[in-house]
C-alpha cells in the first residue's frame, strides 16, 4: 500500500515543492510555506481502456466547437438588486462565489440575508459556525416574519461529505456555506481549516456545482493582510471572488468583485449596516458628498468613477507648516507616492513651495480611491487649505496630472459631467484635451489645459 506523503505548499501562488523553501521560487514571496499531506491515489487496474463514468456510462467526448450552444446562460436573481448587478444580472447556475471579508464586517449577515430575499428559491444554508437557534434568533432580526419563512433549510454540519450527501438528496436550488474554513473532509488527515483541508473541500463543493448545476456561495475569512485566508489556489477554484470591505465601526460596506467569470471585475455594491440588516444604497455619491457648513477650505469634490458608477465624494486636505523641521505626508484612502508626485508638481511646474509644509489627505467615507481622475480634485484641496481659500460647494473637479504640469482626460468623462449635473453641481472642471464632450443641462464644464491655467481659473 502506497505511503502519504508531505509536500510544501505556497500559500500566496498555490505552487507544490517537496521540501520546505524559505522563499518562493515561483512568485518570490518569503515564509509563505505550509506543510500538508497528500493522499496517494490508487492505480487503474487496467490500461488502455476510456474509463467509465457514474452508472457504467462511457465518459465524456470532446466537442467540437461548432456543436456548442453559446446561447446565454441564464440566471437567477438573488433578491438583492447591487448583488444581482455586481454579479452580472444574477449568480449562474452551477457557479461557485466565494465571499470574503474581515470578522464582524457582515459576511453571514449578508448570507442569510440573501434567501430571505429570494423567498422563490429553495435555499440550503450551511452552518459551520452557528447553531440553528442563532441562524433564527438572526433572520428574526433582520426580517420581521423571518420566522414563518419555508424555503430555507438550517443544516448545521462541518463534514463536507455529509453537506454534499444532504444537498444531493434534498436538490436545493442555491446552496450557502457558512464558512469553508469550518468544512473538512475525513480523507484528509488534517485539522480544519488548514491548507489541505481547505483545498479538498472546494474542490468537492465545485465538482457538487459543476454536476447538478446547484450555484454555491462560499464564505470565507481573510488574513490579517487583508487576503482570503487559505491557499491562494481556492481562489483560482472558485467562479467569483466577492471582497466585502468597510471599517466594523463604521455604517458603511462595499461588496467589490475581484474576479468574476460570468461579468465584469470593475463594480462595487454599496450597502447600510442598520439594525435590521444590510440596507442597500442606491446612489453612493448623496452619501459621499459634503457633510458639513459651506465655506470651509481644503475640501474638493471628485467626480470618480468605480466600474461603470460615476461616484462623486469628497477629497479633504490640511496643509500646515512643519513642526519638527521634516515635514510629514500621510494619505488616508490614496497612494503615498502619488501625493507626493502631486506635491512635486505643484512645486516645479507651478511655482508653490510645500516642501517645509505637513500635508495631510483623506478621503471622505473611508474610500480607498485608484482612479487617476482623483489628481485634479486632491491638488484643488491641498491649495484650498494652503491658502485658507473655500472652495465653491457646486463645483466638482475630474482630471488627471501629468509629471510635465498638464491635465491628462480621462475615461467616460460624460458620464462623470452626467451624474455632477443630476446631483445639482453647476460646475465642473476636466482636461482641455476632451473630446466631444456632451452637452448637460444645468451644468458648465469648464476645460483647463494644465495646472498654471487651472489655478488661474479656480482663484482668481
Amino acid at each position: 500500500m502506497a505511503k502519504a506523503k508531505t509536500v510544501w505548499y505556497c500559500t500566496s501562488c498555490g505552487n507544490e515543492y517537496p521540501q520546505f523553501l524559505g522563499r518562493c521560487p515561483a512568485c518570490g514571496e518569503w515564509n509563505t510555506m505550509k506543510e500538508m499531506t497528500v493522499e496517494p491515489k490508487k492505480a487503474p487496474a487496467t490500461t488502455g481502456v476510456r474509463s467509465v463514468g457514474k452508472g457504467g456510462t462511457e465518459s465524456r467526448k470532446p466537442l467540437k466547437l461548432k456543436e456548442i450552444d453559446y446561447s446565454r446562460e441564464s440566471r437567477v436573481s438573488l433578491g438583492l438588486e447591487e448583488v444581482d448587478r455586481l454579479l452580472g444580472g444574477g449568480i449562474v447556475p452551477g457557479s461557485l462565489v466565494l465571499i470574503g471579508g474581515e470578522p464582524g464586517i457582515g459576511k453571514s449577515t449578508l448570507s442569510l440575508q440573501i434567501p430571505l430575499c429570494c423567498k422563490h428559491l429553495r435555499t440550503l444554508y450551511v452552518t459551520g459556525e452557528e447553531s440553528a437557534r442563532q441562524v433564527k434568533m438572526r433572520a428574526a432580526r433582520l426580517e420581521a416574519g423571518a420566522t414563518d419563512t419555508d424555503n430555507i433549510g438550517i443544516f448545521c454540519e462541518t463534514l463536507i461529505d455529509n453537506v454534499i450527501a444532504e444537498a444531493t438528496e434534498s436538490r436545493p436550488e442555491l446552496m450557502i456555506v457558512d464558512s469553508v474554513q469550518t468544512m473538512y473532509t475525513d480523507s484528509i488527515d488534517s485539522t480544519p481549516g488548514s491548507v489541505s483541508q481547505i483545498k479538498e473541500v472546494a474542490a468537492m463543493l465545485l465538482r457538487f456545482a459543476k454536476e447538478t448545476g446547484v450555484p454555491v456561495i462560499l464564505i470565507g475569512h481573510i488574513t490579517k493582510d487583508g487576503y482570503i485566508a487559505g491557499p491562494k489556489i481556492l481562489e483560482h477554484i472558485v467562479d467569483v471572488v466577492l471582497q466585502f470591505e468597510g471599517e466594523n465601526r463604521g455604517a458603511y460596506r462595499i461588496l467589490r468583485s475581484i474576479k468574476n467569470r460570468f461579468g465584469s471585475t470593475s463594480e462595487i455594491a454599496v450597502f447600510e449596516m442598520t439594525g435590521e440588516g444590510l440596507r442597500e444604497v442606491k446612489n453612493p455619491s448623496e452619501l459621499l458628498i459634503p457633510m458639513h457648513e459651506a465655506g470651509l477650505s481644503g475640501t474638493a469634490i471628485c467626480a470618480s468613477l468605480d466600474g461603470s458608477r460615476p461616484l462623486l465624494f469628497e477629497v479633504q486636505a490640511l496643509v500646515a507648516s512643519a513642526v519638527y523641521g521634516t515635514a510629514q505626508r500621510s494619505g488616508t484612502g490614496f497612494d503615498l507616492r502619488r501625493l507626493n508626485m502631486l506635491l512635486a508638481v505643484l512645486e516645479r511646474r507651478a511655482g508653490f513651495h510645500l516642501a517645509q509644509k505637513d500635508v495631510f489627505l483623506n478621503m471622505a467615507g473611508g474610500l480607498k480611491v485608484s482612479d487617476p481622475a482623483a489628481d485634479l480634485a486632491v491638488i484643488c484641496a491641498v491649495l484650498s487649505s494652503n491658502f485658507d481659500f473655500a472652495i465653491p460647494g457646486d463645483a466638482c473637479f475630474a482630471g488627471e496630472v501629468g509629471l510635465s504640469g498638464e491635465i491628462r482626460p480621462v475615461s467616460q468623462c460624460e458620464r462623470r459631467i452626467q451624474e455632477a449635473a443630476r446631483l445639482g453641481f453647476k460646475k465642473i472642471y476636466v482636461s482641455a484635451f476632451e473630446k466631444s464632450l456632451p452637452k448637460a443641462d444645468g451644468i458648465t464644464v469648464v476645460k483647463v489645459a494644465d495646472v498654471p491655467e487651472f489655478v488661474k481659473k479656480l482663484f482668481k
